[in-house]
């Protein structure tokens, strides 16, 4: 899957989805797209990453957090 760096709208081969999608890791692995021969891998921020279209990445995978409010709030009102 590819996602763009917000900064320079380069694009990032993201190599494990799963990492991805996981709120806990901040980082994920991939390779910048530069020309035909793939970099090695490296680390990137998720703050720093967006979809192809602008859009960001969804609460879900960059805060392990994103639905305490809401929670505690259910919580409260019981």
């Amino acid at each position: 899957m590819f996602l763009k760096l917000k900064n320079s709208g380069a694009l990032v081969d993201v190599l494990d989805a799963s990492e991805m999608a996981d709120p806990y890791h901040g980082t994920l692995l991939g390779c910048l797209q530069q020309g035909e021969d793939l970099p090695d891998p490296e680390p990137f921020k998720k703050a720093d990453l967006c979809f192809l279209s602008g859009e960001p990445l969804p609460s879900c995978w960059v805060d392990a957090h994103y639905r305490d409010k809401e929670v505690f709030q259910r919580l409260s009102h019981r």
